[in-house]
């Protein structure tokens, strides 16, 4: 993610608050598990301008960033064609986080193009497919009836991995535009082979039962092989380690991460019921090794093998993406307290710059995990923050200034279908 910044430091007036330096006046709507940022000397915090506002829908269904300030209006044919889109399916969540939970769904449709490529945002460094950001969207879809538009991401997917992958290893980021081109040199990224195992597994999960699922499931063949057979092939069989490549702090590593092996091990486990549906062998091999990998994480489970730090990697290990286990959450509510930010979010790790920003997508992975364990009071704590720093389009940001101001761009696919799947996971607490 840190590459897809633009930061600049500037000066402000200094108070301290729980022994950190943080520019006054500061309030946080965070409670338990979230304490305040670790202990700093001097902080800069950054100030980012927000880039868009939202998108609109175009006459001829093009996708239109709305500068921040304009007044700018969907066109009205294409606002009934989503319209019927959204009757479609669901819009989950309580009736307290609806408007919220519809403008997320709307977004994540207008940034799904005709030939099923996921933007991440709308305007600028954010408009290309980042295979993670993708796989979630396609999730959201799946989870809430729209099932064949989440078959659409992954079938994009699926031939971006044709044109360009490295024995299946997927970029970090493709173009839009179905050439299967990449925007710059930032190289491949294993941990969205995990990713989209989990996408197909979930998709099959929603889909109905039937030929037509067989069909479709079977036209997605290539990518479930070739990117299991990529986990399989960068995985130490003896220590269980991925291989050394960036994850979602998108900077050059020098050895594995958390944050690599848990999308991988979520892959591998998830995928077992479309391998059998496929007539595949089990990746009961890659699950057994990635799990003695994850050991050297335990007990903090730390960004890096005996590092000194937490990120996101952690909530990666909590359900619905694992099953319960005490250590792990232990470690989870640890990281939550020490990557809190002056507006009440969180940043991406313990160990981030100490910039004030929070972060959307972290803020609502930690909600979804929640959720999904039943803590539903943190839950909605987050997801009030959420809703409570949306854009005057009612987008969800990137990005929350230490002064509570949303930030960078809006709307964010992954934050977006990270809200859907946390107000799913409330429902399904609910019934």
């Amino acid at each position: 993610m840190s590459a897809r910044q633009s930061v600049r430091g500037v000066a402000a007036t200094m108070i301290l608050i729980a022994g950190v330096v943080v520019p006054g006046p500061v309030t946080s709507r965070c409670a338990d598990p979230c304490a305040e940022p670790v202990a700093a000397a001097e902080l800069d915090f950054a100030s980012i301008p927000l880039a868009a506002d939202g998108v609109v829908l175009a006459t001829g269904g093009r996708l239109r960033s709305i500068p921040v300030g304009s007044s700018l209006d969907d066109d009205p044919d294409e606002l009934a064609v989503q319209d019927s889109w959204v009757a479609e399916g669901t819009v989950p969540g309580p009736a307290r986080y609806a408007d919220m939970a519809e403008r997320a769904l709307r977004d994540l449709d207008a940034l799904v193009l005709p030939n099923g490529a996921a933007l991440a945002g709308a305007t600028g460094a954010w408009r290309y497919v980042w295979p993670r950001d993708a796989s979630f969207t396609a999730v959201a879809l799946a989870r809430t009836g729209h099932v064949d538009d989440a078959r659409s991401v992954l079938v994009y997917l699926q031939r971006m991995q044709d044109r360009r992958s490295s024995g299946g290893v997927l970029e970090a980021r493709y173009l839009a535009n179905g050439s299967g081109d990449v925007p710059d040199g930032r190289g491949l990224q294993l941990d969205g082979n995990g990713w989209v195992l989990w996408a197909v597994s979930q998709w099959y999960a929603a889909a109905p039962p039937g030929a037509a699922r067989d069909v479709q499931l079977a036209a997605l063949r290539p990518l479930v092989e070739r990117s299991l057979d990529a986990i399989r092939d960068n995985v130490d069989p003896l220590t269980g380690l991925p291989g050394t490549f960036p994850d979602y702090w998108e900077v050059v590593e020098d050895g594995p991460t958390l944050a690599t092996l848990a999308p991988l091990l979520l892959g591998a486990r998830s995928i077992g019921p479309v391998l059998e549906a496929l007539g595949l062998p089990g990746a009961g091999d890659v699950v057994w090794s990635l799990e003695q990998g994850l050991t050297q994480f335990a007990p903090d489970y730390t960004r890096r093998i005996d590092g000194q730090t937490q990120d996101a990697g952690v909530a990666l290990l909590m359900p619905p993406f694992a099953e319960p286990d005490d250590v792990v959450r232990a470690a989870w509510t640890t990281a939550a307290g020490a990557m809190v930010r002056p507006a009440g979010g969180l940043a991406p790790g313990s160990g981030w710059r100490l910039d004030g920003v929070s972060w959307t997508p972290t803020t609502a992975l930690f909600a979804l995990t929640a959720a999904a364990s039943g803590d539903v009071e943190r839950a909605h704590q987050w997801l009030e923050w959420l809703d409570e720093h949306r854009t005057t389009r009612g987008s969800l940001p990137e990005k929350v200034l230490w002064d509570g101001e949303p930030s960078a761009v809006a709307p964010l696919a992954w934050t977006d279908a990270l809200v859907l799947l946390t107000l799913d996971e409330l429902d399904a607490h609910e019934d």
